[in-house]
C-alpha cells in the first residue's frame, strides 16, 4: 500500500512539473505602456530586443516561431511584452494594441517589425561577394576573411546614432583584440577625404572602407543606420542588428561557438 502511494506521489509530482512553464506574467501591465509614445519608447529601449534569441508567444500564449511573431507585429495590431522568467531564456508575448493607443506606437512598431523581419530572413544566407579597400589601402575579400568571424558596421558621418555608439564599439574591439579569428570592418558612405578628416576627431577602431553608399543601398538593401552584420566562419550572415546592445550579445554568443 505504502509503495503504491509513493509511486502515485512521484507520478503526480512529475505530471505537475511537466505542465509547468518557465515563464510567468508580463513584467509590466501591457495597458500601462500604451498610454503615450514616450513611455513605450523607454520600455522598448530597455526591455525589447527583437534581433535577439527568444521564445515567442502569440496573444493566446502559444509558442510560435520568431518569423511568425515578427509577421504578426508587422500588422500593427500587437505590442511585444517581456515575460518574467525562471531561467535565463527571454520570453516575449504579443498583446493586442488597445483602442485609443497613441498612433505613434503603432507606426514605430510596424516599421521596426518590418525591418527586423527582413533582417531575420537574411540569417543563414551567404554575405554578398565583395572586394573592399580600406583607408590604409588594405584589400579585404570574401576569401581573405574565410574562417573568421566578421563584424561589419554600416554607417555615415552625419548619422548621429552611428557616431554615438563609437565609444561602445571601440570598447568591443578592444575586448576581442586577442582573438585573431575576429575581424572588425566598417562600411561608410563618405569619401576618403571626408572620413580621414572626421576620424581624426572621432576615432573608430574598425577597418574603415569609404565610398560604400551604392553597395549598402543596392547590394545590402539597407534602409536604416547604423546596421551591424555578424558573419560566421563560413561566411554566412549570423545576425543583422540595429544597435550596439544587440551586437554585443550576438558577438559573445558567436565567439563561443
Amino acid at each position: 500500500m505504502r509503495k503504491s502511494i509513493s509511486i502515485l506521489i512521484v507520478f503526480l509530482s512529475f505530471f505537475i512539473s511537466f505542465g509547468q512553464t518557465n515563464y510567468g506574467k508580463p513584467e509590466i501591465e501591457p495597458s500601462l505602456i500604451q498610454k503615450n509614445y514616450q513611455g513605450w519608447q523607454e520600455y522598448q529601449r530597455k526591455n525589447i530586443l527583437l534581433s535577439s534569441d527568444y521564445i515567442a508567444l502569440d496573444a493566446e500564449s502559444n509558442e510560435i516561431t520568431k518569423e511568425s511573431f515578427l509577421n504578426q507585429l508587422t500588422t500593427g495590431e500587437f505590442i511585444p511584452i517581456k515575460l518574467t522568467s525562471t531561467n535565463s531564456i527571454i520570453y516575449y508575448q504579443l498583446y493586442r494594441i488597445l483602442p485609443g493607443t497613441d498612433t505613434s506606437i503603432k507606426a514605430s512598431l510596424t516599421a521596426l517589425a518590418v525591418e527586423e523581419l527582413e533582417h531575420f530572413k537574411m540569417e543563414g544566407q551567404p554575405f554578398p561577394e565583395f572586394s573592399f579597400t580600406d583607408l590604409n589601402g588594405k584589400t579585404i575579400t570574401n576569401e581573405s576573411i574565410k574562417g573568421k568571424i566578421v563584424v561589419i558596421k554600416c554607417w555615415f558621418i552625419h548619422c548621429a546614432p552611428c557616431i554615438k555608439e563609437f565609444p561602445a564599439v571601440n570598447k568591443l574591439v578592444a575586448q576581442y583584440k586577442d582573438r585573431k579569428d575576429i575581424v572588425f570592418i566598417s562600411l561608410a558612405e563618405d569619401t576618403k577625404e571626408q572620413l580621414r578628416k572626421f576620424l581624426t576627431k572621432k576615432p573608430l577602431a574598425y577597418s574603415v572602407v569609404p565610398n560604400m553608399k551604392k553597395y549598402m543601398n543596392e547590394t545590402l538593401h539597407l534602409s536604416g543606420f547604423p546596421t551591424h552584420f555578424i558573419l560566421n566562419k563560413k561566411g554566412q550572415i549570423s545576425k543583422v542588428l540595429l544597435d550596439y546592445e544587440g551586437l554585443e550579445l550576438a558577438l559573445k554568443k558567436e565567439s563561443q561557438q
